[in-house]
């Protein structure tokens, strides 16, 4: 233990020494998982603006939509309107009841079963829009400590090969090499711990918004059916 020197406080040390003594390979590995964070919160962010205003639109459809307003009044106002969320789920089965009508349906099973479909497809688009990206933030959360610790690997076999050619072990030669190289694992886990815990707040959030949409889906299916049965039986 004699031969150990202990090095300054701070010496070559500081984060960007660190990251400028560092060799290729582990450089490449921090600005990678740099990246991955700044996307990352980059997701976070435009999600968390999103889901906001997701949550209100369907609050303020839901105001309207129940308010006692006629189905044909409510249609004609968002027809020729970007919707999104329950007014793209009303839109596409009122487009579907419209255009089943006008050209003779005559079966009510099969216009039930047309709208029901394009709810479905109206739903799965709005939920795509929801969750893109989220598989980034799962994917970061999962591999990136695994591609610092990769870093760190290699960041420890270039220290004690240099170790090995000066023949020095005194703590000035050593741990610049092995902070270079626990860097990256920093990097890595700060790129990932946001992203874990943000995919399954975001994806809670999402699910919590698709049982509404899904709610809304089935229970105007519902309504919708019983006016088929009434024009039916006023056909009859």
């Amino acid at each position: 233990m004699e031969n150990i020197a202990l090095a300054e406080p701070g010496a070559h040390l500081s984060i960007w020494a660190l990251f400028t003594q560092a060799g290729w390979v582990v450089k490449l590995v921090m600005i990678g998982l740099l990246g991955a964070s700044i996307w990352t919160w980059a997701i976070i962010v435009d999600k968390l603006v999103a889901y906001g205003r997701m949550r209100l639109a369907l609050n303020r459809f839901e105001q309207v939509f129940w308010s006692g307003q006629s189905l044909e009044e409510l249609y004609r106002t968002l027809a020729d309107r970007k919707t999104s969320g329950m007014g793209a789920i009303f839109v596409a089965a009122m487009r579907e009841w419209k255009k089943s009508f006008e050209k003779g349906a005559k079966s009510p099973l099969g216009l039930q079963t047309r709208i029901d479909k394009a709810m479905d497809l109206a739903l799965t688009r709005e939920m795509e829009k929801l969750e893109g990206r989220l598989g980034f933030l799962a994917t970061t959360g999962s591999a990136a400590p695994f591609i610092g610790l990769f870093g760190t690997v290699i960041g420890i076999m270039t220290s004690f090969q240099a170790i090995a050619a000066s023949k020095n072990t005194s703590l000035s030669v050593v741990a610049p090499g092995i902070a270079e190289a626990l860097l990256a694992t920093a990097i890595g886990l700060l790129a990932a711990i946001p992203a874990v815990i943000a995919y399954n707040k975001l994806s809670s959030d999402a699910s919590k918004i698709a049982v509404r949409m899904e709610g809304f889906a089935d229970e105007f299916s519902a309504i919708l059916s019983r006016q088929i049965d009434e024009k039916v039986a006023q056909k009859a």
